[in-house]
């Protein structure tokens, strides 16, 4: 299925070893996205849960400034603080339909981890967060320990990534995404 998706305009990279756990969530989903049932405890969660639909702001200021009608689209007002909620909601989803007991998300800035570790809780799965080493120097103005504790109070974990632990782990993944466990959650 990845070899030939979006052939004429793009596709995927994956490495090779997550090939057959990424087939696996794409026929899951193909099966899953049919069905009223599933789509409606989606868009339940997401109206009772997320906070869905978040409002439209009117830059009132702005807008007679630049005379047009300025609107802002106010996802910091989302369940954790952005839009990542919309889609983790989903994974977690479907991830309990596959018969999955944990979540696994790689965060650069922390709100994905956070949405992740969220969404882990409200479902009752495992999380493990993974964070790239050169993130923490690179985001220390914008991310505070305080999206860690929030990870961690969800009953995840945070997990450092080093280069030369990356690939261990990457392998590590593969093994428990082939062995219908966890669902992958990317950035």
């Amino acid at each position: 299925m990845f070899r030939t998706l979006g052939a004429d305009y793009g596709g995927a990279y994956l490495p090779e070893a997550l090939v057959p756990a990424a087939e696996a969530v794409a026929a899951a989903f193909i099966e899953a996205w049919p069905d009223p049932a599933f789509r409606a405890e989606y868009a339940d969660l997401l109206a009772t849960y997320a906070g869905r639909p978040t409002p439209l702001t009117t830059c009132r200021r702005l807008s007679a400034e630049l005379g047009v009608r300025v609107l802002l689209k106010r996802e910091d007002l989302a369940h954790t603080g952005s839009h990542k909620i919309n889609n983790v909601l989903g994974q977690a989803l479907l991830a309990r339909r596959m018969g999955r007991t944990r979540l696994i998300a790689e965060t650069g800035a922390g709100q994905h981890g956070v949405a992740t570790a969220t969404a882990a809780a409200l479902f009752g799965m495992g999380c493990t967060v993974y964070r790239p080493c050169w993130s923490f120097p690179v985001q220390a103005a914008r991310v505070s320990s305080r999206r860690e504790r929030w990870v961690v109070r969800r009953g995840s974990r945070m997990s450092p990534l080093n280069q030369a632990s990356r690939r261990m782990r990457l392998r590590a993944v593969a093994m428990m995404l082939c062995s219908r466990r966890v669902l992958a959650s990317p950035r």
